[in-house]
């Protein structure tokens, strides 16, 4: 059975959501604090589920400290905060979902199955392929169909960030930081230009990049 780490401290809840997830074919771990989590063996996991709020040490503390030891699970935030700005500051931490409280069950088994189906590349890998497009790190290429798409500098480091981490939502700050140079490219408020500028070239794979309104982009495989 796949193994799934919950972090959640309100035992009412925790106890559902096990439940939920043990009935849908997965083996639920569930830690009931932030530092219990932060012991976890996180390597160990195909999934974490974390809240935010919670004792011991907050949620995004142990997203930081998982994302700095290099582990890459993916990780779905399961919080009663709503606000983008919480949103956007889980993604930047490196979260690749967000479901806000109160939830229906059914979607959060479903999105659980959908981050399963995704996948997680290691920091070397030197390439990645969705749908009909493929993105070659170390030789800085792009394909669509397998023919190249000249792209500039800006573009092709969009669609790296983005093919990174696929399927997961990149906030627009994060974008701009590690992407733009403020000089030549301008700054966050021009990062639409540059990804309308990179959907054309690519093509009908363009679809492949979709918009998360009020926090970022997201790169699927288009089916």
């Amino acid at each position: 059975m796949t193994q799934v780490l919950l972090v959640e401290d309100d035992e009412k809840l925790g106890r559902q959501v096990a439940e939920g997830l043990r009935a849908a074919g997965f083996d639920p771990q569930w830690a009931r604090r932030g530092d219990e989590a932060l012991a976890a063996d996180f390597a160990s996991f195909a999934l974490v589920i974390l809240d935010l709020m919670l004792p011991g040490a907050h949620g995004f503390d142990v997203l930081k400290a998982l994302r700095s030891e290099h582990h890459h699970v993916p990780v779905l935030v399961l919080s009663a905060r709503q606000t983008t700005a919480d949103k956007v500051r889980a993604l930047e931490l490196g979260a690749d979902d967000y479901l806000t409280k109160p939830f229906w069950p059914e979607e959060l088994i479903a999105r659980v199955r959908a981050r399963l189906r995704r996948p997680v590349l290691a920091p070397d890998a030197n390439a990645v392929s969705l749908g009909p497009l493929r993105v070659d790190f170390s030789a800085r290429r792009v394909f669509v169909d397998g023919v190249a798409v000249e792209l500039t500098r800006v573009e092709f480091e969009l669609v790296a960030a983005l093919a990174r981490r696929p399927g997961a939502a990149v906030s627009r700050a994060w974008l701009a930081d590690h992407v733009l140079d403020p000089a030549r490219d301008g700054d966050e408020r021009s990062l639409d230009v540059h990804v309308s500028r990179l959907r054309r070239k690519l093509g009908d794979a363009g679809t492949c990049i979709t918009t998360v309104w009020g926090v970022g982009y997201r790169l699927e495989d288009g089916a």
